[in-house]
């Protein structure tokens, strides 16, 4: 018997273990997502907007299409409607009069918080029982994944052919 060959199964059975339990991760993800877009009475991409905006505090039009992977055109409706609903502010940028700088407002976030707090409270108790090794490869997993969805994205929209690594 070649040395380390028992390993090969067990490693490919793990693997496939962590990619099918990501996939379910993913999936049921999403489907959270829109449930509490839907209890807030907004769409998945409005929520995504704003969740978007309270991270940056503020940007572009246009960085909001990008981040929500829609046009223009549907942002500037979904813009339209998020301001008209009161979750943003949107005003000229001084320094360039085209460019739409749009604000999540204040006032607001804690409203949006409220669907996710039960949530982020047993994910919190979860994450408590691991060692710091442990929340540090996980932190470093994520940041690896989000580099290569977003590389991903990237060669989807035609701006990169080339495969990535991450």
């Amino acid at each position: 018997m070649i040395a380390g060959m028992p390993h090969k199964p067990a490693r490919a059975s793990a693997i496939a273990d962590l990619m099918r339990a990501g996939r379910e991760t993913s999936r049921l993800s999403m489907v959270f997502r829109y449930a509490i877009a839907e209890r807030l009475g907004l769409t998945v991409s409005d929520l995504e907007c704003l969740d978007y905006l309270a991270d940056a505090r503020s940007a572009t039009a246009g960085q909001v299409a990008e981040r929500t992977n829609l046009t223009t055109g549907a942002v500037t409706s979904m813009l339209r409607r998020l301001q008209q609903a009161g979750y943003v502010t949107a005003e000229r940028d001084p320094t360039d009069r085209r460019r739409l700088i749009v604000t999540l407002r204040p006032e607001r976030i804690a409203e949006l918080k409220r669907p996710y707090e039960p949530f982020a409270e047993r994910a919190e108790r979860l994450i408590e029982g691991y060692s710091v090794e442990e929340v540090t490869l996980l932190v470093r997993h994520n940041e690896r994944l989000q580099a290569m969805y977003l590389a991903e994205l990237d060669r989807l929209r035609g701006g990169d052919t080339a495969q990535r690594s991450a």
